[in-house]
């Protein structure tokens, strides 16, 4: 084929680190499988210097390969291989259809040929990957195969910062399939027959805010859009006359005046609400759904206190924060309440570091 999305589709044995590059922050995670589930061994948020990633694309790959070093000796951890993801907007996917009865060569020759019907870039400028998914609804004769794929560029930024903190690049992900992995470890959080339910992810980061809609375990719905916690930094700059890097400390931190609470959280916290309903009405007027079961907040901006409550009574729709790790166990070296407080925001690196027990 082409070029691999670096092995999006392959299974893995060895651990890996999932390690997922936002726009404020590099967050690694690993993972080990125990009789019992699953163990966090390691973790670490590090925060980026600002601009480093813009919209989710790397802008200055020196710094960002730096942040990952610092976060692998923060966390302590030793494996030298990565999962990393690239957003759905920088990634193509599609379901197309193939003979049933061509091998696992043969559908990759048939793929490469019939590639550029799918895909809008020249394919050499492109990494791609696919996996069949099993037998056709439609057809008898035919195979659905999901094909993904990203500008190699995208891909090229990510395995170059990982290779200045020592790392190599064993998948390359897109994002909603991470989210997708990760969903699967909120069971505990959700009613008893939620695989039957249509449930709402909003994955709201500095940025950008995610919207995923599941139904069965499987995202049917993605949408991006430019909304974030970086919003409130800088009303925290411009009314308290700090610097970015202070606003965001005083942020998580506290010690703000008493009118930061009314005069300025609670408005953000309102246009998050409002953020999450429009993209909820974007959903219900281009599909035949017209409500969701249940809301989960993920992100950093989840970490809000009482936005859940306030999203609630908003839509009318229960709502939840996003903790994957709610029954992991945990290394003795990893801090219960650290993670608690970060577990909102590890939502895709923990679908990344799932990766290596598929």
């Amino acid at each position: 084929m082409q070029s691999s999305l670096s092995g999006l589709f392959k299974k893995r044995k060895a651990p890996i680190l999932g390690i997922d590059i936002s726009s404020s922050a590099v967050k690694l995670l690993e993972l080990s499988r125990q009789p019992t589930g699953f163990r966090v061994e390691n973790y670490a948020v590090e925060a980026l210097a600002q601009d480093s990633v813009v919209e989710k694309n790397i802008s200055n790959v020196e710094a960002v390969g730096e942040a990952i070093r610092r976060a692998v000796k923060r966390s302590g951890a030793r494996a030298k291989h990565a999962a990393v993801g690239v957003s759905g907007s920088a990634a193509i996917t599609k379901v197309i259809a193939m003979p049933s009865s061509l091998s696992d060569e043969d559908l990759e020759v048939q793929i490469q040929l019939e590639a550029d019907q799918y895909i809008p870039y020249p394919l050499d400028e492109v990494n791609m990957d696919f996996e069949v998914l099993g037998p056709s609804e439609k057809n008898p004769n035919m195979v659905d195969v999901l094909l993904a794929a990203s500008r190699s560029e995208n891909i090229d930024l990510r395995v170059a910062a990982l290779e200045l903190a020592g790392l190599t690049a064993k998948v390359v992900d897109v994002e909603a399939y991470a989210m997708e992995n990760a969903f699967a470890l909120l069971g505990s959080q959700l009613p008893d027959n939620f695989n039957d339910m249509t449930i709402a992810v909003a994955d709201i980061g500095a940025t950008m805010t995610t919207l995923n809609v599941m139904h069965n375990n499987q995202i049917i719905y993605t949408r991006e859009q430019v909304f974030g916690g970086k919003q409130l930094t800088e009303e925290i700059q411009r009314r308290y006359g700090l610097t970015y890097e202070e606003a965001g400390m005083a942020k998580r931190q506290g010690g703000l005046p008493d009118n930061y609470i009314p005069e300025v959280l609670q408005p953000f916290k309102e246009a998050m609400i409002q953020q999450v309903s429009r993209s909820l009405q974007f959903f219900f007027s281009s599909s035949h759904y017209n409500s969701v079961d249940y809301v989960v907040l993920a992100g950093g901006c989840a970490s809000v206190p009482g936005v859940d409550e306030l999203l609630e009574s908003h839509l009318g729709t229960p709502a939840a924060i996003a903790n994957p790790f709610a029954n992991m166990s945990l290394a003795s070296r990893v801090k219960a309440q650290a993670l608690s407080n970060d577990a909102p925001s590890l939502m895709i690196a923990c679908g990344l570091a799932m990766r290596s027990f598929d």
